[in-house]
């Protein structure tokens, strides 16, 4: 890989668990010279400036965008739009801009509404498949992106150098990048991180609808643990992140539902042959995913 420049400035929006642990890998690599943070909340943004993940606090956006290098979007989803009305008139010719939403058609309708072509031009939409069910700057880690999927989903008007750009920041934080359309990124993620979540969500109100859910959960091993353990993710996230994908994502509760439905004609028809060799087919499946993702 060649040398990756530093970036003299690069401004963090929304510094979380995500924006923090981007900050911090860049930090640790040498490529973030000076790095500002803008955020809701004063207490995490203080957090951010103790922890040494920033190091100033914008005042205002126009501040905070004046001569930045990068800027990289990592609060919810549900803000898109807001904050790119709001950075739109301030960004300087040659600023990338790029983000770490769950969902990206959402995100490019966004940026075609709010940006202008000059800062289409530099627009880098990216999903970094990594996290953790905590979430705030204190949950921070540089290592976060180390050998984890990252996606990004470049405009058709997207330059080829603000896609090496934001490609080789990502590689320096041990990333893996692809490059994938925004309407094939969103329907394997609503199937592979936005339905297990809302299954985990339901998993838990469901055992909170029962007689006793103290009882149950008193029992309960480490399966359970290991399968509701994205049920403490953030409420306002998973929000955001479902109803922005919700097309795509009813489809794939549909399908899941089809998929019990066989179990349940399985199940009251004691049919065990049949039980055996749907999970004998999804063991399999397991195993052959574990076994290349290695």
């Amino acid at each position: 890989m060649t040398q990756t420049a530093a970036l003299n400035k690069l401004v963090i929006i929304g510094v979380g668990l995500i924006g923090g642990s981007f900050a911090q890998a860049l930090r640790s690599a040498g490529l973030a010279k000076h790095i500002v943070g803008v955020g809701r909340s004063q207490k995490n943004m203080q957090y951010a400036i103790e922890l040494g993940v920033i190091d100033e606090i914008a005042s205002d956006i126009a501040s905070a965008l004046h001569h930045a290098d990068l800027v990289f979007l990592a609060m919810p989803v549900g803000q898109t739009k807001c904050i790119m009305e709001k950075i739109a008139p301030h960004l300087h010719a040659n600023t990338i801009v790029t983000d770490a939403g769950s969902t990206k058609q959402d995100v490019i309708a966004a940026a075609r509404h709010y940006l202008s072509m000059q800062s289409r031009h530099h627009f880098v939409p990216g999903h970094p498949i990594a996290g953790a069910e905590q979430s705030g700057v204190q949950a921070a880690q540089p290592d976060l992106y180390l050998n984890k999927h990252v996606i990004l989903t470049p405009l058709p008007e997207t330059s080829s150098d603000a896609i090496e750009r934001v490609c080789q920041l990502w590689q320096v934080c041990g990333a893996r990048v692809s490059l994938m359309p925004a309407n094939e990124h969103d329907q394997v993620l609503a199937a592979t991180s936005h339905l297990p979540h809302i299954l985990a969500f339901t998993l838990m109100n469901h055992l909170s609808n029962t007689s006793q859910p103290e009882n149950m959960l008193r029992f309960a091993g480490s399966g359970f643990r290991d399968f509701t353990r994205i049920a403490s993710s953030s409420p306002e996230m998973w929000r955001d992140i479902c109803l922005a994908n919700r097309a795509t994502l009813l489809k794939q509760i549909d399908m899941y539902q089809d998929e019990l439905k066989v179990l349940q004609v399985i199940l009251s028809t004691n049919d065990a042959e049949a039980l055996e060799e749907n999970f004998s087919r999804a063991r399999s499946l397991r195993d052959e995913w574990l076994k290349n993702s290695i």
